[in-house]
């Protein structure tokens, strides 16, 4: 396989994973470990996914300022200097151009595919394949191209694309984006056939996403092109102006409005991994459908359960449970029903009401 000098990729790990708690903290987001139990983290399985057509020196990290050392220990293939920290959560617009500057520094012609740290993806074949095909649009046409995934079932959970038909084409153009629909709007998207879920994954010529940037967002664009990057000034410009940038999505920002958005279908086996229903989901399980990754639980008359014990050596024996999330680590457990994941965030925000709540968070 030949590698393009001029691709790239951005692996986006700044998020904290809160539906992911009390395996996934403030400190030890879920980005950061094994969720389901492969002996790779997820995002060292992102970089293991695209390792395979790009050389280490062309993957960069953007993440929160806190998580840099913690990504390097993970990631030792990447150079340091290609791992990037964010001052503050600015949500993905704003990182995006970031890198889309830092990259063009080095390559005013680089072709870059953007990927959430925290997605698992059964078919990375077909995952690569489609990479690939994305990239040569990407490097031809004044495109800013997304993957949407093949849908199994009408979930609530994913944001929609809804593409325009065209005869034997790979891509196709958007018609619309529609964040997370009611089930009723689900189900008719399912049905139309012209639908896909978005998948966050974005692939586009750093050409083509500055434009887009200087039309649609031309204030955080002017902010960003202050900076000199990949200098020694660079860190404390983006510090200065950091505080002053919108906070928005990129889809929000750009993607909904601009008019050259396209789409590559793609049957992935492809999870977000956002909840730990989603987990459950995609787990080993036992004959009763309990997914559990310690040797020393015993369960009676339980199904359906999705157990985690951080302490791999502690017995535990359930009895009686049928459909619950079960989770225990050092400081903290939680046992709620699958069907309540959704409600773990109002959970935190509860705890934090505690005097010094906030250590369990």
């Amino acid at each position: 396989m030949v590698l393009n000098s001029s691709n790239y990729c951005v692996i986006m790990a700044g998020g904290i994973g809160s539906r992911f708690w009390p395996m996934s903290t403030q400190k030890f987001p879920k980005q950061f470990q094994d969720i389901l139990g492969t002996g790779r983290t997820m995002i060292q399985q992102t970089y293991d996914r695209i390792s395979n057509i790009l050389p280490p020196g062309n993957i960069f990290v953007i993440t929160n300022k806190e998580y840099t050392e913690l990504t390097a220990q993970q990631l030792p293939e990447i150079p340091v200097e290609n791992i990037v920290g964010e001052p503050m959560m600015k949500n993905t617009a704003a990182c995006n151009l970031y890198m889309a500057n830092k990259i063009a520094a080095i390559d005013p012609d680089a072709n870059i595919i953007v990927l959430p740290a925290d997605h698992l993806i059964l078919k990375e074949t077909v995952f690569l394949e489609k990479v690939e095909f994305a990239f040569e649009l990407a490097a031809e046409n004044d495109y800013l191209i997304t993957m949407g995934i093949t849908p199994t079932r009408p979930d609530t959970g994913y944001g929609y694309i809804q593409f325009v038909e065209e005869k034997n084409a790979g891509a196709f153009k958007v018609k619309t984006f529609t964040e997370k629909p009611s089930l009723e709007f689900a189900r008719t998207f399912i049905e139309s056939g012209d639908f896909l879920w978005n998948a966050g994954i974005f692939i586009w010529n750093v050409k083509s996403i500055y434009k887009a940037f200087a039309e649609y967002l031309s204030e955080m664009t002017e902010h960003f092109s202050s900076c000199e990057y990949n200098t020694e000034g660079e860190r404390r410009c983006i510090e200065t102006i950091y505080p002053k940038v919108n906070k928005i999505s990129i889809d929000n920002g750009i993607l909904e409005k601009a008019t050259n958005v396209y789409v590559i279908p793609a049957d992935l086996g492809w999870s977000d991994l956002g909840t730990w229903t989603s987990v459950y989901e995609n787990a080993e399980k036992d004959e009763a459908r309990n997914a559990i990754n310690s040797k020393y639980v015993l369960s009676y008359n339980s199904k359906g359960n999705i157990i985690r014990f951080k302490n791999h050596n502690k017995a535990a024996i359930i009895d009686g449970l049928k459909n619950y999330i079960i989770v225990d680590t050092d400081k903290a457990l939680l046992i709620c029903p699958r069907n309540n994941d959704q409600l773990i965030k109002e959970y935190i925000q509860d705890l934090k009401n505690f005097k010094k709540g906030d250590k369990f968070i």
